[in-house]
């Protein structure tokens, strides 16, 4: 044990309850375990949250949104890397975590009276351990929508969908949503799954009250305990006005609800002929935007260089003034938050979505793989907060710059664009009002702390 950590440990009392956060090493996680660590830590209570090195530093550059003072107070627990790994893929990565976890586990269990270990599902053979000590209990945190969870629950577990069947049909093929790598993952973790004594949701009641209760009746025989406590992401960002950001500055020389901003999250990648398709159809469009260009995560995103997107010559020059390419990371939440932002194209990966829901953004849908189809579904159907760029049925097929040039002014400068932007503003002033105090968000995580702290 370094004396680091051996400092941080002093601290730590016999009557306190100390929380471990262990994510699953790919950004959309790290990063919302990184908002619920300090959610918690909000609370007096300490917070540690656990991986490799290199994850636990790609969780702090990148924390979007989330006060630097906040992140300061957590204590950042550094795994060993596990020797000969590649770090090619976060899967491999991830089953060679158990041994380091449940000694650190071990040891912060024998100086504080309970140890709550919070989990994302794809780490619960790391955190199995939690059932051979008496004051440990553990927690899943699902970061991805409950509507998701319900759905594969019903497709993959063949389980009745309790008045749903009209919907099942229409979400008729999501078959080929996940790889076969990732379906053995996430089977490789159900026997462990058990261990855990709840699930915490990042959602809100206000996006998804029919389907937690439908997720409380398929559990209620586990005798599993649930929590819906989103958005976790900070939804009041007043201390990073100031911040120096080519986005932000480039927003802030343009109207109200006029940009589209485009990303399609950090694990995916478009071949060359689909990047030109999309620039060509965001030029043919008029509509001012902002397009992160980014190739695909690897495991550790800090070896090696990305590769160098190619765009049509003289793209950029062409649509300088109206449109914004860049490169590096981007900070989404405050894009999101911007009064100049009117509209997202997105792969619908459920942090993405929450943004956009919390901030009252609406949503040009382009689902590519996982939970993704099913959440642009939830966006375009359900909440009717948004528009779909590409089928499901098609996903083989290169979307034409035309059918893109189409979304865009829909959702930009039609009538029905703005009547869908009416609603999506009215949901997220809802959601933003479920996290003040009173708000159904507050009193589920009210009760989550009470929970673990009784």
């Amino acid at each position: 044990m370094t004396q680091v950590e051996n400092h941080e440990f002093s601290k730590l009392k016999q009557d306190e309850v100390a929380i471990l956060m262990v994510p699953f090493p790919s950004q959309g996680h790290l990063n919302q375990l990184l908002q619920l660590s300090c959610l918690i830590s909000s609370y007096q209570l300490p917070v540690y949250y656990v991986g490799l090195a290199t994850h636990n530093h790609q969780a702090r550059i990148r924390a979007n949104a989330l006060n630097p003072s906040n992140i300061a107070k957590l204590h950042f627990h550094d795994l060993p890397n596990p020797e000969l790994i590649a770090f090619e893929t976060i899967w491999d990565a991830s089953m060679l975590l158990r041994d380091p976890i449940a000694s650190f586990i071990r040891d912060i269990s024998s100086k504080v009276r309970r140890v709550i270990v919070v989990h994302d599902p794809m780490m619960s053979y790391n955190v199995q351990d939690v059932s051979s000590l008496p004051n440990a209990e553990s927690y899943i945190f699902n970061c991805i929508s409950v509507f998701s969870c319900y759905i594969m629950m019903c497709l993959f577990l063949k389980i009745s969908g309790q008045h749903e069947e009209e919907l099942l049909k229409k979400l008729y093929s999501f078959e080929g949503v996940t790889t076969d790598d990732a379906m053995d993952l996430s089977d490789s973790q159900h026997p462990y799954m058990d261990i855990r004594s709840g699930d915490i949701h990042n959602t809100s009641k206000v996006i998804e009250s029919k389907y937690i209760d439908l997720m409380e009746q398929a559990e209620i025989s586990l005798n599993k305990k649930q929590w819906a406590i989103g958005p976790i992401l900070p939804t009041k960002l007043d201390y990073i006005s100031n911040r120096e950001n080519i986005c932000l500055e480039w927003l802030n020389k343009q109207p109200p609800r006029s940009v589209l901003y485009v990303s399609f999250g950090t694990i995916n990648s478009f071949s060359d002929r689909q990047i030109k398709e999309l620039a060509m159809g965001l030029e043919q469009s008029k509509q001012r935007f902002i397009w992160m260009l980014r190739d695909a995560d690897r495991g550790d995103i800090f070896k090696g260089e990305d590769r160098k997107v190619e765009l049509p010559e003289g793209f950029e020059e062409r649509v300088e003034g109206v449109g914004l390419v860049v490169r590096e990371w981007t900070p989404q939440p405050e894009i999101m938050a911007h009064s100049s932002t009117g509209g997202f194209m997105s792969h619908c990966g459920w942090n993405s979505c929450l943004e956009s829901i919390t901030m009252g953004v609406p949503i040009a849908a382009w689902p590519i793989h996982t939970d993704q189809p099913i959440n642009g579904f939830l966006v375009t159907e359900i909440l009717k907060i948004g528009l779909l760029v590409r089928d499901w049925g098609k996903r083989e097929e290169v979307v034409s710059a035309s059918t893109i040039e189409n979304v865009v002014r829909k959702l930009m400068a039609s009538e029905e664009g703005d009547l869908i932007r009416k609603r999506a503003e009215e949901l997220g002033e809802a959601v933003r009002q479920s996290t003040e105090k009173g708000g159904a968000s507050q009193i589920e995580l009210d009760s989550f702390i009470a929970h673990i702290t009784r």
